[in-house]
């Protein structure tokens, strides 16, 4: 069995995939032991990324308004969410979420608009913000706006746009369960266009909606062939009003094999490990960044997630290192004992003394003086 894992490790390292059985072993096999594998995932990951993790930071521009029915989106017209609708976001605000982004260490700002996709008058809009944030702030700028023709992907790679998000989400076969008003095609097209004008693709998948595990190695694959170089996998947050909520299948041990999958498929990627980590993959958190080097920080579109704080310190505790960008420094780390759920005092509640009134102190022994 160790061969196993080290012939995998050896095939990624020459940009060869694991066949498709052993991908599907990868994400169901019984005799599957979880730290070899992540082993055989960390070699791609250290040999092309180090010990390095890319940080970035969602910035939700307009928020509902959809007209899709994704049915994992809080955003779409099928949702009962509890979610705010907005349009777009003035260019001043825009910018100075970009500033807090840079402070924070991102060295990606990922802009998303809610919408089947824009006009040629809003990408003209964006494309004078993309620019904007590029003389503003040293870092990367990513655009997640829906379907996309190639003359609205001129217009952005003309203003510098770093990267293009539009997400696969699961395999062609599948994708009919998820959604109804575009097609898997339809996304394929978008990414087609992207790539035509020079704008780096950023695509992923969703795992958890009730997708076979030979949908996510097909996805997988698909992610290969269109050669994208970078790829978020998220893990479905069951979001109350949703029509998708949960297939059950997302155990932290799920997750891992779904990164190490993706990692040993795609050995050059940008593999981001994207929403739903902190809720799904719990005290297992850390080994995800043995096959993924980037993440997100302070939360997705519509929910929350981690504070910056929390996750520069997982980072750390693994022995990673944040890759930041030129403008941020980082601040003092919080090293010593913790315990999780904030400042609350270190000794069990019934073995502490109660604290004296205040004036009081307490004697020797423990017993309130009397004046």
């Amino acid at each position: 069995m160790p061969d196993t894992y080290a012939k995998l490790a050896e095939r990624a390292l020459r940009d060869e995939p694991p066949v498709e059985e052993q991908a599907l072993w990868i994400l169901d096999g019984d005799d599957v032991e979880l730290l070899p594998l992540l082993q055989a995932a960390y070699a791609p990951r250290r040999h092309h990324f180090g010990r390095r993790v890319m940080v970035h930071v969602l910035n939700n521009v307009q928020n509902g308004l959809c007209p899709e029915d994704c049915g994992y989106c809080a955003q779409s017209r099928d949702s009962e969410a509890a979610v705010r609708k907005y349009a777009m976001k003035s260019e001043e605000e825009i910018l100075e979420e970009a500033g807090a982004a840079v402070r924070a260490g991102a060295s990606r700002y990922c802009m998303v608009l809610s919408g089947r996709g824009p006009t040629l008058e809003t990408t003209r809009r964006l494309a004078s913000i993309v620019r904007a944030v590029k003389d503003r702030h040293p870092i990367e700028v990513c655009l997640s706006v829906g379907l996309l023709e190639e003359p609205h992907a001129r217009i952005l790679a003309d203003a510098g746009l770093d990267r293009l998000n539009h997400n696969l989400n699961t395999s062609e076969s599948h994708y009919a369960e998820i959604c109804s008003t575009h097609s898997w095609s339809d996304r394929v097209r978008t990414l087609d266009a992207a790539k035509k004008c020079g704008i780096g693709s950023c695509s992923g998948l969703i795992v958890g909606m009730g997708e076979t595990s030979r949908d996510i190695v097909e996805v997988g694959f698909s992610l290969r062939e269109l050669e994208v170089p970078s790829i978020p996998v998220n893990f479905l947050i069951p979001i109350e009003g949703n029509p998708l909520q949960t297939d059950g299948s997302l155990t932290p041990e799920r997750c891992l094999r779904a990164l190490c999958v993706m990692r040993l498929i795609n050995p050059r990627a940008e593999i981001r490990v994207a929403a739903g980590r902190e809720g799904h993959l719990r005290a297992l958190e850390p080994l995800c960044l043995w096959p993924a080097n980037s993440l997100f920080v302070d939360g997705y579109l519509t929910t929350r997630g981690d504070e910056v704080a929390a996750t520069y310190r997982m980072i750390r505790d693994a022995g990673f290192e944040v890759e930041g960008n030129d403008a941020w420094h980082a601040g003092p780390t919080e090293d010593g004992f913790r315990l999780r759920g904030g400042d609350a005092p270190i000794l069990r509640p019934e073995v502490a003394l109660a604290a004296p009134p205040e004036g009081d102190a307490p004697s020797r022994g423990g017993a309130r003086r009397n004046a």
